[in-house]
């Protein structure tokens, strides 16, 4: 899971003087920064796992026929045949696999304080497909290794894995005062 701050929220003259509150306030909500979290795992110690494998049972079905065998046997050659085409092919495809590109992400906005998921369509441009208002959130539950946000009800709405301890600080931060948290 990868973690990501989106740059500053550029806000010109005219967006700050229509904020209501103090000059502090203004200049907090100018700066701050949005967390994004991606519902990915480890995409990258996957691909290399596979890869790997993909190579491996590449090697493997050449090295198919350096065993001895009987040479006179056409069904073991026919076996050999097909064992070595399918270990090729199943080899190709895992070298080949790419790692899942349109993974929701989970956009958690200061400014507007409201929770966003994100997906990427076919032509790799985000669209919204979830979005809430921190005041419509029931609950949060922020956990080692994960966030789990509650419905009014008490249903579970969305869990969103978290990478690191800063991002759980962050989010903790982000969300006190406007969502219950859970211990």
């Amino acid at each position: 899971m990868s973690v990501t701050s989106e740059a500053t929220l550029a806000y010109g003259h005219a967006h700050h003087s229509r904020l209501a509150g103090s000059e502090d306030t203004r200049s907090r909500l100018a700066t701050a920064m949005p967390l994004v979290l991606n519902f990915e795992a480890n995409w990258r110690a996957r691909s290399v796992l596979l890869r790997g494998l993909g190579l491996a049972m590449m090697v493997s079905a050449s090295w198919i026929w350096l065993f001895p065998g009987s040479v006179a046997d056409p069904e073991l050659n026919l076996m050999k045949v097909g064992v070595s085409v399918l270990f090729f092919v199943l080899g190709l495809i895992l070298m080949t696999a790419r790692s899942p590109r349109n993974q929701p992400e989970a956009c958690f906005d200061p400014v507007r304080r409201e929770l966003r998921v994100l997906r990427r369509d076919a032509h790799g441009q985000p669209k919204t497909v979830l979005r809430r208002s921190y005041d419509t959130i029931g609950g949060a539950r922020l956990s080692d290794g994960a966030v789990q946000l509650y419905e009014n009800d008490g249903s579970l709405l969305i869990e969103v894995p978290l990478g690191s301890a800063a991002a759980r600080s962050q989010l903790r931060d982000q969300l006190s005062g406007a969502v219950q948290l859970f211990s």
